[in-house]
């Protein structure tokens, strides 16, 4: 298996996961069809990314992506909160790049419960 270092993440509401379990690919949230690509975190950016974008929403999952099963001419790395580079995609991501996906919810205290054995700690 792939490092989980190594791997990208993406961050979507559980309802909209099981409709991309229907269809066989996932194509983005509301949000990533206004931008025209789906948003992704690196490993050290993933916690940041939530608690930015998806502070206060319980109910999602945490879908973790192996890059080198995406289609090169779709992945881009580009520049996004100061400076760094980003991982987006430009089109869907198959099911077969979901190496796993866990449930990611809201601790007592408002902030999400990453799973331990993922590793994400701090981050940006």
């Amino acid at each position: 298996m792939t490092d989980t270092k190594d791997l990208i993440f993406h961050v979507c509401r559980a309802d909209e996961w099981a409709k991309a379990q229907v269809a066989g690919n996932y194509g983005g949230s509301t949000q990533d069809h206004a931008d025209g690509f789906i948003h992704l975190s690196a490993f050290d950016q993933v916690r940041g990314s939530v608690a930015k974008h998806r502070a206060g929403q319980d109910n999602l999952v945490i879908l973790c992506v192996d890059p080198m099963k995406v289609p090169k001419a779709v992945l881009r790395w580009e520049a996004s909160r100061g400076g760094k580079l980003f991982p987006h995609i430009y089109g869907v991501i198959e099911l077969d790049a979901v190496v796993r996906t866990e449930p990611l919810h809201l601790n007592k205290e408002g902030h999400h419960e990453f799973p331990a054995d993922i590793g994400i700690e701090g981050g940006d």
